[in-house]
Formats: C-alpha cells, sequence, structure tokens
C-alpha cells in the first residue's frame, strides 16, 4: 500500500472552477487505474481554499503511472494557474 496526501491552496476566485476538474479527475483514476483503490476529495468550510486529497495505490510505481496518465496531464494543465501552493506527500506501507 502506497499512501499519497496532496494540499492545495486554490487562488481566491478559483474553486469553483477548479472543483469540477478535480473530482473528475478523482473518478478518472479510480475508474482507470487498476493501482489506485481511493481517491478522496476533501475540503473543510473553516478553510473555503484548501482542498485535501487522500489517495491509496497498490505501490509507488502504481502511483508513477498516475502521474503519467494522460487525464493527470490534463487535469495539471487546466488547474496549474489555479494553485497558489500545492504540498505533495508520500507514505510507504510499514506493515501489514
Amino acid at each position: 500500500m502506497f499512501a499519497v496526501t496532496v494540499l492545495f491552496r486554490i487562488r481566491e476566485g478559483q474553486m469553483q472552477a477548479f472543483m469540477p476538474l478535480m473530482i473528475d479527475n478523482a473518478q478518472t483514476s479510480l475508474k482507470e487505474e487498476p493501482g489506485c483503490s481511493r481517491f478522496d476529495v476533501c475540503t473543510d468550510p473553516a478553510r473555503p481554499g484548501e482542498v485535501f486529497l487522500y489517495e491509496i495505490y497498490d505501490t509507488g510505481d502504481a502511483f508513477k503511472t498516475h502521474l503519467e496518465t494522460t487525464h493527470f496531464k490534463t487535469f495539471d494543465t487546466q488547474v496549474a494557474g489555479m494553485i497558489a501552493e500545492k504540498t505533495v506527500q508520500t507514505y510507504a506501507q510499514v506493515a501489514a
């Protein structure tokens, strides 16, 4: 198991445009990537400019494959100007 967390800080006025693209990317990842078993998109009304992702992949290589998919590359290009800050962290499972 390989976990990925992403914290986006979205530029003011961009959340409405960002969220449909983010949700589509998550749904496509789950549907088309056999190595992706979870892709949660989360927000908190107390922090309206943040989007938190929690993703689970079978392996680190499955995550690397995700980064090379056409749908991810398209998403990444579409949202680049909407993001003020992006922090990605990865975690490998220690024990089953």
